[in-house]
């Protein structure tokens, strides 16, 4: 006897929307001619269920005559329609997490308090281990968990003034990733108190 699948939980408020939800049938129409329901009809028709992410987009650019940047919008919009990725996914099945900050102090002091543990320690207590680090543009680091990593970003915003973007990469599933993006925007906050102090 086969089971009845369980429904899926409620989205919390942090989690991310579907497609969707963000870019409405009349801009999907005005930019593709196209409502979101006649793209998916016309997906299904083709046979994108069974395909790969990369071969719809092909298929709407090469065969469609759409461009790319609508394309992708289009394949991951029927994705999360038809169940084959969650909002917030990517392609290769892992979810991620973004944040960012502008504090008063310039990037290379944000820079700073990233690469120099003593400092790191005083508003991050969790470990990264930093991979690569383009001073004091951006850095790679792997985080404590050894298994994902944070990709960050520094961007001057006039004088001494910043903005930091983080991104938590490789995570396993959006009740993760919910988690890591409250994680770091407290952390965040931290490091502006530090800095602004």
């Amino acid at each position: 006897m086969s089971q009845k699948p369980s429904k899926p939980k409620a989205p919390d408020a942090g989690a991310p929307k579907a497609l969707t939800s963000k870019i409405t049938n009349a801009s999907v129409h005005e930019h593709t001619a196209r409502t979101w329901d006649d793209w998916f009809a016309l997906l299904d028709d083709w046979g994108a269920m069974g395909r790969e992410h990369g071969d719809i987009v092909r298929w709407l650019t090469d065969e469609q005559g759409i461009d790319h940047w609508w394309a992708q919008t289009l394949t991951v919009g029927y994705e999360q329609e038809r169940g084959m990725r969650a909002p917030g996914q990517n392609a290769s099945g892992y979810f991620s997490a973004s944040v960012s900050k502008t504090v008063d102090a310039s990037a290379e002091r944000l820079f700073e308090a990233f690469t120099d543990p003593k400092l790191r320690k005083r508003w991050l207590p969790d470990q990264i281990k930093i991979r690569t680090a383009a001073e004091p543009k951006s850095l790679r680091a792997d985080w404590e968990d050894g298994s994902t990593r944070i990709a960050v970003g520094f961007t001057p915003k006039g004088h001494n003034r910043a903005q930091v973007a983080l991104l938590h990469e490789k995570l396993p599933d959006a009740e993760t990733a919910a988690e890591l993006k409250a994680l770091w925007r407290d952390r965040l906050a931290a490091l502006k108190d530090f800095l602004e102090a």
